[in-house]
């Protein structure tokens, strides 16, 4: 079985983007399943089930959902070889800029938004400058100029990566996205593999449940900012 983890922030069409990939995939005869995670609650299980596609679902809820996800995966590899999965997609949530869900060894896709802005990939962490293959969304809206300037500089962001666009209405460029995955490693156990990244540091009060502000309740791992406080003007 070949495990795809697939990430990027809210609502930039990585479940279109999944769903027309998983139909081409699924045309080859290869059989697709999706763990879909998300933070607080998820209706994109019921477009994967309207496509007869396997889907198990899981909440961060007042977690971390990147922490979630590395500890929920490896069940989420033994649920996929339980359903004889020939491809399982990991969707992650819509996740910070910070996040690091990639894993060493499993291909690893970033979807972006091409409305976001150009200045946007270098933003972004290691979701990005680590991944495989950027996805860009929603190039249709954009001129053909901001479609090359946005691609630009994801390649700036990460020059390894393939970046491609994809149209998750129409489906238009989900084929180079499949070229991609077909060449994937296949994934036996992941028992003992690496993240590509760390995670984002946290252990703090407010990580578990403090809700007070004041210095008094701010303990572990604090970062403060530091300020340069102008000249009062004579």
């Amino acid at each position: 079985m070949q495990l795809i983890t697939v990430a990027g922030s809210p609502s930039v069409g990585k479940t279109s983007v999944i769903l027309r990939v998983a139909e081409l995939l699924r045309q080859e005869g290869r059989k697709v399943g999706v763990a879909k995670f998300d933070a607080l609650s998820t209706s994109d299980d019921k477009l994967y089930a309207q496509k007869d596609i396997p889907v198990a679902v899981g909440l961060a809820g007042s977690l971390c959902p990147d922490h979630y996800f590395v500890s929920n995966i490896e069940d989420c590899l033994a649920w996929g070889a339980r359903q004889a999965l020939d491809v399982l997609i990991s969707e992650s949530a819509g996740l910070c800029n910070r996040c690091s869900p990639h894993i060493d060894g499993v291909l690893a896709v970033c979807v972006v938004d091409a409305l976001a802005g150009v200045h946007t990939p270098k933003k972004i962490g290691p979701m990005l400058r680590l991944a495989d293959v950027v996805v860009i969304t929603k190039g249709d809206i954009v001129s053909q100029v901001e479609r090359e300037v946005f691609a630009f500089h994801v390649r700036l962001a990460n020059p390894g990566a393939r970046a491609l666009f994809c149209n998750g209405i129409t489906g238009q460029g989900a084929t180079d996205i499949v070229r991609h995955l077909r060449a994937a490693e296949t994934t036996e156990s992941l028992d003992g593999s690496r993240l590509r990244f760390s995670m984002p540091a946290a252990v703090c009060p407010y990580c578990v449940g403090e809700t007070c502000i004041g210095e008094t309740h701010q303990r572990g791992n604090v970062k403060k900012m530091r300020f340069v406080d102008l000249e009062t003007p004579r």
